[in-house]
């Protein structure tokens, strides 16, 4: 993994940028942008941001690449969403997520984009990458705006299986990695459990054969109705063999035992590279105790140890990390972890937003993808 920091002065936008390339095949980018004017309106931020987006899609760096998912983090999206989707109609087409998770460096909003190089894209609810023969669909900001949050998550999930299935994909074969963002998680987050669980029964995910993926976590959308929020990606043509889940059971348990449907991490095996995806990823030992109670920089510790530990299984190490969002349930909390992720991760391309974990003793989560090259002539390059 390559990573590099570009600056945009006259925006005041930072972005951290890790590539991934191998000559003629496609490549990978993720990019962080922050905006370190903390004391702009949102509206100019807002354009500060995207000028430096702009400035990025033609930058030497990322020639010939387009944007595949972006998620926007927002410290009010109540006020903010509607002036952003007026923007958005500016850039080139991708799936997009935006997320009431405010940066906490001070900001008013920053953003996490994932490029690719040689692939075909098709816009859509389900935007489209495709090449040599895998089609990569993304999905953001999936919700319904009535009912409860157990209510909220059987319709969203049902109207997901839905639009895979137009694509003549399942959730259980296809389906990589989920994201649920729900408002006042300690209230809600019970529903969203008990939904996910009972619909993945239906479709044969079960504690015999897999889960999906996926970070549940504190967040809100524009509309006060809406009580969850779901993005996802799910890809096809994969060979058996290809994806395979980790579970670290040295540092973590398994998540049925206390209840929940989730698995811990996947790795995606292509001929020239490997893809790990892990889940939001906590202080917990393999009993599922809640490790370092009040102790957020024992927390930290903890949580990047079982990062390691998933990594490993999947053949992989922190010098391969791509991105990383850190979740914090206390904003006073910032600076120390902002210090310790700058020291353990000086260059990997890191967001710190305010988002409180599904479980209140949690102080901090993570959830972060790697990317490794690879020789594998049993599958196809990506």
């Amino acid at each position: 993994m390559n990573y590099s920091n570009l600056s945009f002065p006259k925006q005041g936008v930072e972005v951290q940028l890790a590539s991934f390339c191998i000559r003629g095949k496609v490549a990978e980018y993720h990019a962080m942008l922050h905006v370190n004017r903390g004391n702009d309106t949102y509206e100019s931020q807002l354009s500060n941001l995207h000028e430096a987006y702009v400035s990025l899609l033609v930058s030497e760096e990322l020639k010939e690449s387009v944007p595949v998912f972006k998620r926007y983090f927002l410290s009010d999206a109540a006020n903010q969403t509607e002036k952003l989707n007026e923007k958005l109609k500016m850039f080139p087409p991708c799936a997009v997520s935006v997320v009431q998770q405010p940066p906490l460096d001070g900001s008013k909003i920053a953003l996490w984009v994932y490029f690719q190089s040689n692939i075909k894209t098709e816009d859509g609810e389900l935007f489209s990458a495709s090449h040599n023969g895998y089609h990569h669909y993304w999905t953001g900001g999936l919700h319904h705006a009535s009912g409860d949050s157990e209510v909220q998550t059987e319709v969203l999930l049902n109207h997901y299986e839905e639009l895979l299935q137009a694509k003549g994909c399942t959730l259980k074969d296809h389906c990589v990695r989920t994201w649920f963002f729900v408002q006042n998680v300690d209230v809600n987050y019970a529903g969203v459990v008990k939904a996910r669980k009972e619909n993945f029964a239906i479709h044969g995910l079960t504690e015999q054969t897999h889960y999906i993926t996926s970070t549940g976590i504190e967040g809100r959308f524009a509309d006060s109705k809406v009580s969850v929020l779901l993005d996802a990606y799910a890809v096809t043509g994969l060979q058996e063999g290809q994806q395979k889940y980790l579970y670290a059971l040295g540092y973590l348990n398994p998540t049925y035992e206390y209840g929940v449907t989730f698995e811990r991490g996947v790795s995606l095996e292509f001929g020239d590279r490997k893809q790990v995806y892990l889940s939001g990823t906590a202080s917990i030992d393999n009993k599922g105790e809640v490790m370092h109670v009040g102790d957020i920089i024992a927390q930290v510790h903890r949580t990047v140890e079982n990062v390691k530990g998933l990594l490993k299984e999947g053949e992989c190490t922190l010098d391969h990390l791509a991105q990383i969002i850190v979740y914090l349930r206390d904003m006073a909390d910032y600076d120390r972890v902002k210090k310790l992720y700058d020291k353990e991760f000086p260059e990997v391309p890191t967001v710190i937003v305010l988002a409180p974990v599904c479980r209140p003793a949690w102080l901090i989560e993570m959830e972060c993808i790697a990317i490794k090259a690879t020789n594998n002539s049993d599958y196809k390059d990506l």
